[in-house]
């Protein structure tokens, strides 16, 4: 069966459903990156509830439907400006960013490129190279180009390698920059406001696979977790040679977050057997009457 990995898609806010779909879709492993919920968190109770599920929950959740879940931590660009509560945030972070299955910090960077974002962004850097992680970069919906650069520019500033950092939500206007300067090069397939699968597969097909990621970024917005194999599918109509998609949907995402020293191939091509009758925190993925799935017995789902 052919293996992908999202190295960026928001599972909190998706369905049971969704899980389903993606496993049988193929996807063997996600990475869920911290962000902001839609709505702005008031104090930082609420943050350190959240880094919990996703080291927690959201972890156990994506293993009883056979997909190893990974994610990053961080401090959002958008958040960074309640410069108060962004202060204790910078406090709590420390505590997670060494938990199992943490491969970067992130998404981080810039939004409306305020100084506190700066400020916010620049501490994270430091953090990042202090416990040695890869980093994940959140480039601006608005003045992207500006935006992209200014986040390179001080990511060198702070002495990070581009090899462990993850430039993300790039377009046509950003890419070429991006390679040449010897960075990871992750598109979000979020249709009709970041980049689409055929823009996707044009791009691959003008730059090749080297250092491009495909991501979904699917969240609690109008948004397809299939977004990376239904991408890898339209390049193989596209003609794109199979290693480059195998690549951009799957190696590259290993190869970069792998340097976290959390993220290893052997979690998903020799896991554990999925048995749902387990539980977390004394909850169970399943509901009254529901037939557990429990891999090497009679036992069957739904």
């Amino acid at each position: 069966m052919e293996m992908f990995i999202d190295p960026h898609i928001h599972v909190v806010s998706r369905t049971t459903d969704d899980y389903e779909a993606m496993r049988k879709a193929g996807i063997v492993a996600i990475i869920e990156p911290a962000f902001w919920l839609g709505q702005p968190r008031t104090e930082v109770g609420s943050f350190k509830d959240y880094f919990s599920t996703l080291v927690g929950w959201e972890r156990f959740r994506a293993k009883q439907f056979g997909i190893v879940h990974y994610c990053t931590m961080g401090l959002n660009s958008k958040e960074a400006n309640n410069v108060p509560l962004a202060e204790e945030v910078m406090e709590l972070l420390p505590l997670y960013v060494g938990k199992e299955g943490v491969v970067a910090i992130g998404e981080i960077g810039y939004d409306d490129q305020t100084e506190a974002e700066d400020r916010f962004y620049r501490l994270q850097l430091e953090l990042a190279k202090e416990v040695n992680l890869p980093v994940l970069i959140h480039t601006p919906h608005r003045d992207k180009k500006k935006g992209t650069c200014r986040s390179m520019d001080v990511s060198e500033e702070h002495g990070l390698p581009p090899s462990m950092v993850i430039v993300d939500h790039n377009n046509e206007e950003t890419v070429k920059e991006v390679l040449d300067r010897g960075y990871w090069a992750a598109f979000t397939i979020y249709p009709h406001t970041k980049m689409g699968s055929e823009r996707m597969a044009e791009i691959v097909k003008h730059y090749g696979p080297e250092r491009i990621i495909v991501d979904s970024a699917a969240d609690w917005g109008i948004s397809d977790p299939l977004a990376v194999p239904k991408t890898a599918a339209l390049m193989r109509k596209m003609g794109i040679p199979e290693e480059h998609i195998r690549m951009t949907c799957y190696q590259n995402a290993l190869t970069a977050y792998s340097q976290s020293g959390q993220m290893d191939e052997m979690d998903w091509l020799k896991p554990e057997p999925i048995d749902q009758r387990e539980r977390q925190f004394g909850n169970s993925v399943l509901r009254g009457g529901q037939t557990p799935r429990v891999e090497g017995s009679d036992i069957v789902e739904n």
